[in-house]
């Protein structure tokens, strides 16, 4: 139980410097594919888009 909790921490402390440290293009692009993502999954929906308020935040 500790081992799994020492390695989710640790994974997620590891991550943050990579976040930081990105560049301005590779941002630009995660975004784009996230959008074109999005944008498949609303086409293969056949009604109204419903969030919850979790799915907002």
């Amino acid at each position: 139980m500790i081992v799994s909790w020492l390695y989710k921490v640790t994974r997620k402390l590891l991550t943050v410097p990579s976040v930081l440290l990105r560049r301005g293009t590779a941002k630009d692009s995660e975004l784009l594919v996230l959008r074109h993502e999005n944008a498949v999954l609303r086409r293969q929906l056949t009604g109204p888009v419903r969030y919850e308020p979790a799915d907002r935040f």
